[in-house]
């Protein structure tokens, strides 16, 4: 039975910007899915030179330890900034409408979303917004995590498996659970020397 006193719809999709890039953005990105597509999903799992040649002729800042696997997707090369000694796991999805940027010595494991993009909800025409993303240095972001628009993720934290993270995180941090919510402090445990 129809609702007798149905709410006034808020959203207006036909007033949604269908291309809220310049034209030049889309060849460029077009370029890049083909490179992407034909270069760097098929190329052997240990050729890290390889794909950084590529997403650096694509304007990423990719240390030269930095690494990605084959079948990692980058939506803009040109805002992904990667220090020495990081790595983007298998199936890792960078949806970086706004730039990301990841530390030295940080893992983003398998099948983990880093997703630097969103829309205005509190307005009817939903605006795309691009609010950035910043992974310190030492981080494990564990397999399938979901790591949002604008996150902050500091020094030496773990994002556990599967997590849900729409808000900064501090250095030194486990965090888990959808939302990601803080579950203990990551203790550094000094080798002993034999």
């Amino acid at each position: 039975m129809p609702d007798p006193d149905p709410q006034p719809v808020f959203q207006r999709l036909d007033r949604v910007n269908p291309y809220p890039y310049p034209r030049s953005h889309y060849l460029r990105r077009a370029l890049w899915s083909v490179v992407q597509a034909l270069l760097i999903r098929p190329s052997p799992s240990r050729a890290y030179g390889w794909r950084r040649f590529w997403l650096r002729r694509f304007g990423a800042n990719l240390a030269e330890t930095s690494a990605t696997r084959p079948d990692t997707r980058i939506t803009h090369p040109w805002l992904l900034t990667m220090a020495p000694m990081c790595i983007l796991g298998e199936r890792v999805r960078v949806y970086n409408l706004g730039p990301i940027s990841i530390g030295e010595q940080t893992v983003v494991s398998q099948d983990v979303t880093l997703c630097a993009g969103t829309h205005d909800y509190t307005r009817p025409e939903l605006p795309l917004e691009r609010p950035p993303i910043a992974i310190g240095r030492g981080v494990w972001v564990c397999a399938e995590a979901f790591i949002g628009p604008g996150v902050t993720i500091g020094d030496n934290a773990v994002v556990g498996a599967r997590a849900v993270v729409t808000r900064d995180v501090p250095p030194d941090t486990v965090v888990a659970g959808n939302p990601a919510k803080e579950i203990k402090k990551r203790i550094v445990v000094e080798e002993a020397n034999s």
